[in-house]
């Protein structure tokens, strides 16, 4: 089983507009599902129902992508603003007496 172990490191995740990716996805799912509302009479002929129904399928998908996405990006957003914060308390426990003492200050 060794042989089959990575070799390298794994890349970085791509971060981008997730939502907004998402979201278009789960638009383009819903539109073709509309658009072929009209012609299920031709698809169940052809016994081709599938296709409807896996674009309602992948809008359905999708909008709990929309609600994941949303909600990582919220915690990602959160965890930025902790570390921003803990690195601003970090910084005013470094400084002795505070902004404003000390040589220059005094």
């Amino acid at each position: 089983m060794a042989k089959w172990t990575a070799k390298h490191e794994a890349p970085e995740p791509l971060e981008g507009p997730v939502v907004a990716t998402v979201t278009g996805g789960t638009i383009l799912w819903f539109v073709l599902f509309l658009a072929q509302l009209p012609f299920y009479g031709w698809f169940a002929d052809r016994d081709l129902q599938w296709w409807v129904w896996t674009c309602l399928a992948g809008a359905g998908l999708g909008l709990i992508g929309i609600w994941y996405v949303r909600k990582r990006d919220a915690a990602i957003k959160r965890a930025a603003a902790a570390a921003e914060t803990a690195a601003d308390t970090a910084q005013d426990a470094r400084t002795p007496d505070g902004p404003g003492t000390g040589p220059a200050g005094s």
